[in-house]
């Protein structure tokens, strides 16, 4: 006697979990290579950068360099584990993704449009990242 083993077809919300998993991994690890090679011009040029006088969160750039690729390499990292969906890649990749924003707000005047480039960016992976249920990405 042989057991017949009937695969089930993926949902459609199965499917839509999964590519929304996919697209905070693909986002998190091009957001965390630009902070990267942000954080690395940062801390070996700081001609690239604007030089402003009265910030209150006034740092020296090289340490927000280093802020910068500390960041971006977790969040590499991160979106390693995001690729074969893993919960604790989730809860990490909110959290990273906030820590982002948060940096990127703070060295706004340093790099204003791309500050805000990468807040909205970390902002559709947070928004990736969230709005997939537990019960959507079981069965996959």
């Amino acid at each position: 006697m042989t057991a017949t083993h009937t695969a089930h077809a993926p949902s459609t919300k199965q499917n839509w979990a999964s590519g929304l998993t996919a697209f905070a991994a693909v986002m998190l690890t091009i957001a965390g290579l630009l902070a990267i090679f942000r954080g690395i011009m940062a801390i070996a040029e700081d001609d690239v950068f604007v030089n402003t006088r009265n910030y209150v969160f006034q740092f020296d750039l090289t340490g927000w360099g280093w802020v910068h690729l500390a960041l971006g390499v977790v969040a590499v990292i991160v979106s390693m584990g995001l690729f074969v969906t893993s919960t604790w890649a989730r809860v990490a990749g909110v959290g990273v993704a906030a820590l982002v924003i948060i940096a990127n707000f703070l060295s706004l005047p340093y790099y204003p449009v791309w500050s805000v480039v990468m807040i909205a960016m970390s902002g559709f992976i947070i928004w990736a990242l969230c709005v997939v249920r537990r019960d959507d990405t079981s069965a996959m």
